[in-house]
């Protein structure tokens, strides 16, 4: 298997061919320069191979098998290094990366192999039918996750300008392409159409947790619809999510052993949508997924700072996810969110859409068009699940809405969630320093106005492609 790291988009373009179950191993890659007509997407089973090779390149290291769950996180207010460390991901910590940031360019370039690869799905020349149609669905769902992604890391809020450059969209094959960065609005805008198409298309509802269905494409609308500040849309997505669905919240009682849980799902418990990952379906080493930088008994370099452990009441269940230990004598708190690291069989799957998400983004959806009640409502479905001891949030005008964002907090640490949340508030990023949690040396303050918030777009990418701009301060 070859894995496409460090190249542009015009590589990965031509790269990402299309794909034949029985005539050539999905994952394998032709040379960029050439595309066989005899691997190309003629049936039904050719893409369902090919949907089944972008599922596995979602998982790895530098989107969901690793980055972008670690930097959300990371790169916020949420997780510190250890002075101990293995000297990964400093130049995210410190906010120290240039257009030449190792994680940032395959982060890119990962992501871009990924579109290419749906790409080929979404405009394969197969008939429309209930299969075809579930699986074109499926690979509209994943462009716009893509997307999503690429244009909150590598471009200024929607909520801030959606006039700024985004990222290139590139929707087919064509070798020869050099795009020139889309706005920020094209690029939602684009995601929004492809989610709608994909909500229409699909009619499979029985798959498990670890592939996208019909209310996957509804949810992820909501989330996108909330960044781009369309709170009437974020509302009515959500409710849609909500009352049709068919997901519930976990209790407190249970909530340990569900991330615990190593498995996709049909119970529709929770998870909303997951990436798969075991000793068979896993494109990352053990040793360069999430879990191991969080355990002690791997590298252990992250851990969860006092600041965000002290938010969460003692009857907070959640707070169990975090245990106090020593490292090289240094007093942690370390993430037990991801347990299954050294479990032989299963390892632990990443959550990229759960239901408690979609209830905390109708909440603030009610709150931003005055239905404070419901908000509170929604609000308090959360909490009070994750602490029955609590008697609920009464708050209301600018106080509820930092009661939906702290709760955001608390509730999706370490799931990559808190650094995009205060990117789209327009919010500084403040790093509260208790007991030593951050070296001397690391930057405790990211203002709104600071370049380092958005990441360069790789020089590699720029080398080859002259459309393409840099942003600014780099």
């Amino acid at each position: 298997m070859k894995k496409l790291r460090n190249i542009s988009i015009i590589i990965a373009v031509a790269s990402a061919t299309t794909f034949s179950s029985c005539k050539k191993d999905f994952l394998e890659l032709l040379p960029y320069n050439q595309i066989a007509l005899d691997v190309a997407i003629t049936n039904e089973a050719d893409m369902q191979t090919a949907i089944n090779g972008a599922y596995a390149a979602m998982r790895d290291a530098d989107l969901f098998g690793r980055t972008l769950l670690l930097d959300g996180d990371l790169l916020a207010d949420n997780v510190a290094i250890a002075i101990n460390n293995s000297n990964r991901y400093l130049a995210d910590y410190n906010y120290s990366y240039t257009p030449t940031f190792a994680n940032g360019l395959s982060t890119w370039s990962d992501a871009y192999n990924v579109i290419l690869r749906v790409n080929n799905i979404i405009n394969a020349n197969v008939a429309g039918t209930d299969v075809s149609n579930q699986l074109r669905g499926e690979a509209l769902t994943i462009r716009s996750l893509m997307y999503f992604y690429l244009v909150n890391y590598y471009a200024k809020p929607h909520t801030v300008d959606p006039t700024a450059p985004g990222v290139p969209i590139v929707l087919q094959y064509n070798p020869s392409l050099r795009p020139a960065r889309n706005t920020v609005a094209e690029v939602y805008s684009r995601m929004e159409t492809d989610l709608n198409e994909a909500f229409s298309l699909m009619t499979n509802t029985a798959k498990n947790s670890s592939y996208v269905t019909k209310y996957v494409a509804k949810a992820f609308l909501a989330k996108v619809l909330l960044f781009k500040g369309d709170w009437e849309g974020a509302k009515t997505a959500a409710l849609d999510v909500v009352n049709n669905g068919g997901y519930t919240l976990t209790s407190a009682a249970n909530l340990v052993n569900y991330w615990k849980g190593a498995t996709p799902t049909t119970t529709k418990m929770e998870t909303i949508f997951e990436i798969q990952n075991d000793n068979v379906s896993n494109t990352t080493p053990a040793n360069d997924a999430l879990p191991y930088f969080y355990d002690q008994t791997g590298y252990g370099d992250a851990f969860a700072v006092d600041a965000l452990y002290n938010i969460y009441s003692a009857t907070d269940v959640r707070r169990e996810l975090m245990v106090a230990t020593v490292r090289a004598g240094q007093p942690i708190y370390a993430v037990v969110k991801y347990p299954n690291v050294n479990n032989a069989a299963e390892k632990d799957d990443y959550k990229i859409l759960r239901y408690a998400d979609i209830l905390l983004i109708l909440a603030e959806a009610y709150a931003r068009t005055n239905d404070e009640a419901n908000a509170r409502l929604r609000l308090n479905q959360v909490a009070q699940a994750r602490d029955p001891s609590f008697a609920g949030y009464t708050s209301t005008g600018t106080a509820l809405i930092d009661d939906i964002i702290l709760e955001r907090r608390k509730e999706l640490a370490f799931e990559g969630q808190r650094y995009l949340d205060l990117l789209r508030l327009n919010r500084d990023v403040v790093r509260i320093n208790l007991n030593g949690n951050y070296a001397g040396t690391v930057p405790l303050l990211l203002e709104t106005t600071n370049p380092k918030r958005q990441w360069p777009i790789p020089q590699i990418e720029r080398d080859a492609n002259p459309n393409i701009q840099q942003n600014a301060g780099y």
